[in-house]
């Protein structure tokens, strides 16, 4: 009797812990193809009925019971997204179950899908549910897995034939099936979120959180791709050295981050920016046909930098902290290094004629 239990229970942990691991992986495929994972999260609870049906196929049958492990997928799930996925996570394990029919139909439906789904959910940590990248606190869900255990150990031991043996023999099982899915739930989303962060860290520049330019050039290879005029422009902040000289590198680095802040709260929506290297930003502006359009946006840009209370800045040579840009010619035909050189002549033609001005490369020859 007891190599037949465990070869039971073996044989549900080893489906758990497959169908779990398999699982996960097609969720990192998922969540790296759309955009927004909320709309199909509810795959989730379906697939988690799905493996309890699988796990019922491969019961103990003891004296007209079936006993398996299928309340560590329905806890887990419970536990996990709570009431909502939990409700739907068991509804089609209560139709097989009572289609299966036998003496104990009744315990099995209440005591090892309905008791984990209400135990595991009334538990759920609805701060910590963050879908797709939900970590796990494993201690906490051990604890309340326990409570689950005691109370409806207690009531197989006095509602159904099974024996003392059995019962801990099903606890000790369907603990260490918790336990590895949650240790590769954890493990999954931890590298998923590595992944994200790395990704983010890889097109971003640290010092202003923009952009950096080899991503900012990758966007605009999407537009050119796509047919979509565009402007480019070129700005730097004017005696930038000076301003470094006199305060200081961490002054001067907050500038920067300062004029990052201002580009992302003016630039339109659609409109992509940078930072190019040292005190020197570049700006697309997107879906412009217009160059007057383009020189409105980049007056109202460099008006608030220049209306900013800078720190320190009635110490500059002109009493302002200020910036100078350049704009280049309508997108056409041209490649972004031709759009970024005629720009960065244009601000060149900037910075000669007295700086704190904007200047488009059409109307200097």
């Amino acid at each position: 009797m007891l190599h037949t239990i465990l070869d039971a229970f073996t044989a549900n942990v080893s489906l758990i812990i497959a169908f779990m691991y398999v699982g996960l992986k097609l969720k990192e495929v998922l969540v790296a193809k759309v955009r927004d994972f909320s709309k199909h999260i509810y795959v989730v609870p379906f697939a988690i009925s799905m493996l309890s049906i699988w796990v019922m196929h491969h019961p103990l049958l003891y004296a007209g019971m079936r006993i398996d492990l299928r309340s560590v997928p329905i806890f887990f799930i419970s536990y996990l997204g709570g009431w909502r996925l939990g409700s739907i996570a068991i509804l089609l394990p209560l139709w097989y179950r009572f289609e299966l029919g036998g003496p104990t139909v009744f315990q099995g439906m209440m005591q090892v899908i309905l008791l984990p789904a209400l135990i595991g959910a009334l538990f759920h940590r609805k701060k910590s549910f963050k879908p797709p990248y939900t970590l796990l606190n494993i201690k906490h869900m051990v604890v309340v897995f326990i409570i689950y255990e005691v109370i409806k150990s207690v009531l197989m031991f006095f509602t159904t034939p099974a024996t003392f043996i059995t019962i801990i023999l099903m606890f000790i099982f369907e603990l260490m099936a918790l336990l590895i899915i949650a240790w590769i739930n954890n493990d999954s989303n931890r590298n998923m979120i590595n992944k994200k962060e790395l990704e983010i860290q890889s097109r971003i520049d640290n010092m202003t959180n923009l952009y950096n330019l080899r991503y900012f050039k990758s966007k605009i290879n999407d537009l050119i791709t796509n047919k979509t005029p565009f402007v480019i422009a070129m700005f730097d902040v004017d005696y930038f050295k000076n301003y470094n000289d006199t305060h200081g590198h961490p002054a001067g680095d907050a500038v920067l981050r300062t004029i990052g802040q201002l580009l992302k709260d003016s630039m339109r929506e659609g409109d992509l920016f940078a930072r190019y290297g040292g005190e020197e930003f570049i700006i697309c502006f997107s879906n412009v046909t217009n160059l007057q359009t383009a020189n409105v946006i980049a007056e109202r840009f460099r008006n608030l930098v220049e209306t900013y209370p800078f720190y320190g800045e009635d110490q500059q040579p002109d009493g302002q902290l200020t910036i100078s840009i350049g704009i280049s010619s309508v997108s056409a035909d041209k490649d972004l290094d031709h759009l970024i050189e005629e720009a960065d002549k244009a601000l060149y033609s900037a910075k000669s004629q007295g700086r704190n001005r904007v200047r488009i490369f059409d109307m200097i020859h």
